[in-house]
Parts: structure tokens; sequence; C-alpha cells
């Protein structure tokens, strides 16, 4: 069975600043769930924050429907892997060394890989389609083959929810799409319950099962992509006059952005 991941009334803030104000999410067991919103709507803290990265001040989270405060790492760490917006790049490690770290919260006492943490490695080598050179320097990468590679690391962990925080940042775009192709494979193949922070509309369109769209520190709109996307909701969101068409393709809705005239014809 899928796996779950639920808040409830989060509330979150830094430096004593809110952020979040009562939010809860469903990410879709099995499914794509897509975090948008304008800049500093929260969607960074509340991934953040569902991972038990930062402390919300009040809500719940539960993971298979346990409080992931009552949690030790270790376990939560077999249930859930995050992956950040960006990561440092390691010197000196090789594509499968730096994915058999993903391995930590299921090593035994000595810390040594066992026989089933090298099949997690295989594994998730062979999903992100980086078994090819697991063998070559991490740094030698270019940015996307590095972006499988972080997100192979993860999937090592063998949770059965994975966060990714903007994975298509920095990269160009055959590389989003194949790193949104694989995001949707690992819900539709592995039943994976993913969830991801996007600022383009049209991928998020194009890849969720669910869009929650976030609009200063609350949930504005939640749903399928075609009964969140719509005229209105995003405007209210970003404050910009958007036109929404079928794509003439797929029939996923298509955002486009214009601008109002702002003084008559002369």
């Amino acid at each position: 069975m899928p796996s779950t991941l639920v808040a409830h009334q989060v509330r979150a803030s830094y430096d004593d600043q809110p952020v979040l104000d009562g939010v809860s999410v469903d990410l879709l067991a099995g499914g794509v769930t897509v975090l948008v919103g304008p800049n500093g709507s929260g969607k960074s803290t509340l991934l953040r924050t569902l991972a038990r990265l930062h402390t919300p001040d009040a809500g719940t989270i539960t993971v298979d429907g346990v409080d992931a405060a009552h949690l030790r790492g270790r376990d939560l760490a077999r249930r859930l892997a995050f992956l950040p917006q960006s990561s440092p790049i390691p010197a000196g490690l090789t594509v499968r060394e730096l994915v058999g770290h993903g391995r930590y919260a299921h090593r035994g006492a000595v810390g040594r890989l066992r026989d089933a943490d090298r099949d997690a490695v295989d594994w998730a080598l062979h999903v992100t389609g980086t078994s090819a050179f697991a063998g070559r320097h991490v740094d030698g990468l270019s940015g996307g083959e590095r972006q499988r590679v972080w997100i192979a690391m993860v999937l090592a962990q063998q949770t059965g929810v994975l966060l990714l925080d903007e994975p298509t940042t920095y990269l160009d775009l055959r590389y989003q799409v194949e790193i949104l192709g694989l995001a949707r494979s690992l819900a539709d193949d592995h039943g994976i319950t993913v969830g991801l922070v996007l600022h383009d509309l049209n991928q998020a369109a194009a890849y969720a099962d669910r869009i929650v769209v976030l609009a200063g520190g609350s949930v504005l709109a939640t749903g399928d992509p075609g009964t969140v996307l719509t005229s209105d909701t995003i405007e209210a969101a970003f404050g910009l006059p958007v036109h929404v068409v079928a794509h003439p393709l797929t029939g996923h809705p298509t955002c486009l952005p214009y601008a109002r005239a702002t003084a008559a014809a002369s």
C-alpha cells in the first residue's frame, strides 16, 4: 500500500516571523503532489517541515498514520526521504559511493554495506539511469547528471515518501523533463508518494496528480490540475492576470500570462 504523508493545521515561523499559518496538506498516496505559489509563500518551508527539518510551532504531521514527532531520526529516514534545492558537490566521491550514503538509516552497528544495501544502491542507480557512470566522480558530472545522482542517493533510502525541493532549478529544458519524468515514473511504476516544489505552473500541470497552491503562508487551493489552475486562482496567488487554455496535445491546463493595458491607446 502506498505511503501517506499528512500535515494538519501546521504553523511555522523563522525568527518569530510567521511563514505558515494553519496549513493542512495531504500528499496523494502513490501519486505526485506539486506545491506551487509565489516567492515567500511558504512552499520550501512546508516541504522542510514535512521532512521534520524545521520544527512547526503548532499542528501535526503524520507518516503512514504515525506522528512524525514521535519517530526517531533513523525510523523517519526509513519512511521519508528529502532532497533540498541544492547540495554541495562532494570532492573525491564516486557516484556509487555517494548513493551508498543513502543507506545510512539501514546500516548495522558496524556501518558496512550489506547485500541488501548493495541491492538498494543498484536499484536506485538503475531507476535513475545513472548505472552507466556509477564509477565516475560526482564532481565531474554535468548538472543534470548530478541531480539524478542526488535523487538516486535519496531513493537508496527505500522510503515510501520522496520530497524534492525545486529539483529542476538550474537545469536546462531537457534535464528538467528528465527529472520530472523520473518523478512521474517513481509514482506510477514504484508506488512512491512524491511531493515536489515547482515554480513552472505548466510543468506542474503536466506532471502532477494533485496541486497545492500556497499564498501568504496559507493554502489557497488544492486539487487536480484542471480544477486548481484557473485564471482566478492564479491571479489571486500571483497578482498576475493569466489566460488558461487546454494544451492542444495533452489537454493539460496551460497558463499564458499577459499584461493588461494601463492606458488607453492614443
